[in-house]
């Protein structure tokens, strides 16, 4: 799940280079003139064991608390050192057993889960996975501790208690229907973790603390330069894989570096001149050149809320909803897929994904039509305009501001071609500026942040809860008992749409609250989705096997590296 979650600041690699690769900034940027093409043999051929993958993200990794992994270099890592109760199919997104010997035992209501845990699965420490072990780790999941810094998993929900019914079982309870429960427990939000890495805190989750977190999946951190660097190396005795896969034992790859550099040019560069493996985050404009290059490209769909913007109503210049349903008339969200964009990043035709769980066709919602926005403005008193064209209300500028979605694709670009299209029906946008740390403490504030640029991954219907509700990320900020607005001006309904989808337990009446929600979200005009936004990955041709879970995080577990 791609969010907003405070990273460190990235620490840049910059001219002393990408680490022991030899690769200097200035050759980098020259490299679209006189790089190699790859003709390395795309066939697969039979994998082969051996090698460490060298692998670029754009973001250094900020937290590997497993409820805090949904920032996406946080959740690439958990996603390969971790292993689950339950394993989410990407393409079905149907649940398997993984650590649990099958599906759990659920009650009528879902208020009940029984697992059995497998047997013989040894965390990294050499300790071993048990019953008592695995209700440890979701008693502090569901509950969190504030004490620690430990927040609760925004993707379980009325978590109350568990119940260690012998060796091998377990039984959580909640306090309510918690339908979503089975589908976290496959996330790498609920990767299990040792006896003692569930005693370390948030500061032991952090950069410096990588050598303590122990894990039970197919790698296991070995080593960790705070902000450029971390390594993780395969286990050997690892042998529980989902049962179902064809791949079982040790992964194929020695191991991963998982590298970090926030220079575009530098990572990219990287790998086209076959100085690294892979890396993350392939910008739009260079993916005819990564082709070109005979490199792979991967745009894996996340599944999740769509690319968008988010209305904060409860700001005085956006409480009226003429003004809202005037700046989703003043964008044209075409022109900002195919400006900017390529066709893996397809206009989205609904809130959430065509491929996510609760999807709803609402094409047509969102129509382009700068002559309504007009109309709608000068309704709602913004009839005048000051000497820059700007309108004008009480002496007040209609003057907005919206963040810099620093994870999601050319999110700067993105918001300066709107800052263009509101400038022509008289609205100033403004674009909050600083590194990710800021970003996220000024979007907490409705003063500073009006207009939330964001999307989230999540592949259950629970996702948009995860997303909206009040009492997860709000990203509304309409949380009651803020500082910066009245309480009167909360929506109560969103809560309560979002609480009913939460607690249905058949699936059929959880689509129908996910389609009630997602009308009401349109009736309101409190979002305008974008594009359906993948992750786009490229990886040299030596690289075999790659695959991703069901929200577009790499899993390199049956990856192989031809020629070891």
């Amino acid at each position: 799940m791609t969010d907003l979650r405070p990273p460190a600041s990235a620490t840049t690699i910059d001219r002393r280079s990408i680490l022991s690769l030899g690769l200097g900034l200035g050759t980098l940027l020259t490299l679209s003139a006189c790089t190699p093409v790859d003709d390395a043999p795309l066939t697969e051929g039979e994998p082969v064991t051996g090698g460490v993958l060298t692998y670029f993200e754009p973001q250094t990794w900020t937290l590997l608390y497993p409820p805090s992994v949904g920032f996406y270099p946080n959740g690439g890592i958990m996603n390969n050192i971790s292993a689950r109760l339950l394993w989410q199919d990407p393409q079905t997104l149907d649940l398997h057993p993984w650590l649990a010997t099958e599906l759990p035992q659920v009650n009528a209501d879902a208020t009940e889960y029984t697992f059995t845990i497998r047997r013989g699965v040894t965390y990294s420490d050499g300790t071993p996975l048990t019953a008592a072990n695995v209700a440890k780790n979701f008693d502090l999941f569901g509950r969190g501790d504030e004490a620690r810094t430990l927040p609760v998993s925004e993707q379980i929900s009325n978590y109350e208690r568990s119940e260690v019914l012998d060796d091998s079982r377990v039984r959580f309870h909640f306090s309510a229907p918690s339908p979503g429960f089975a589908q976290a427990t496959s996330t790498m939000n609920a990767g299990l973790l040792s006896d003692s890495t569930l005693d370390l805190d948030a500061e032991g989750f952090g950069p410096g603390g990588a050598l303590s977190i122990h894990t039970c999946g197919p790698f296991h951190i070995t080593a960790e330069t705070i902000g450029t660097k971390l390594s993780v190396r395969a286990r050997e005795d690892y042998d529980w894989a989902p049962p179902h896969l064809e791949h079982q034992g040790r992964a194929y790859l020695d191991g991963i570096d998982f590298l970090v550099n926030n220079e575009y040019s530098v990572r990219i560069g990287a790998v086209l001149s076959g100085q690294a493996d892979g890396v993350r985050d392939v910008q739009a404009p260079d993916e005819a050149r990564v082709e070109e290059q005979g490199l792979r490209l991967y745009a894996k769909p996340t599944n999740g809320i769509n690319n968008g913007i988010n209305f904060r109503f409860r700001h005085p210049l956006l409480s009226d909803i003429r003004v809202r349903r005037a700046l989703i008339a003043a964008i044209d969200r075409a022109e900002i897929v195919d400006k900017l964009f390529t066709p893996n990043f397809p206009l989205a035709t609904g809130v959430v994904a065509k491929g996510a769980m609760g999807y709803k066709d609402q094409s047509g919602s969102w129509t382009h039509d700068p002559r309504e926005a007009n109309r709608l403005l000068d309704e709602a008193g913004w009839a005048e305009r000051d000497a820059e064209g700007y309108r004008v209300k009480d002496g007040q500028v209609l003057a907005l501001t919206v963040n810099t979605a620093l994870p999601q694709p050319r999110s700067n670009e993105v918001q300066t071609l709107i800052q263009q299209q509101l400038r022509h029906v008289g609205v100033r946008l403004s674009i909050n500026p600083g590194d990710q740390s800021k970003q996220t403490l000024d979007s907490l504030s409705l003063d500073t942040v009006q207009i939330y640029h964001s999307m989230v991954a999540r592949a259950d219907f629970d996702n948009l809860r995860s997303n909206y509700a009040s009492v997860n990320r709000d990203v509304f900020l309409n949380g009651t008992g803020r500082d910066d607005a009245a309480d009167e001006t909360v929506d109560p309904q969103i809560d309560r749409l979002l609480e009913e989808l939460a607690t249905q337990p058949l699936a059929a009446k959880r689509q129908e609250a996910a389609e009630r929600f997602q009308d009401y979200l349109v009736e309101q005009a409190y979002v305008l989705p974008f594009f359906e936004e993948p992750q786009v990955f490229s990886f040299r041709r030596r690289v075999h096997g790659f695959e991703t879970e069901p929200v577009g995080r790499p899993s390199f577990y049956s990856t192989w590296l031809a020629g070891q």
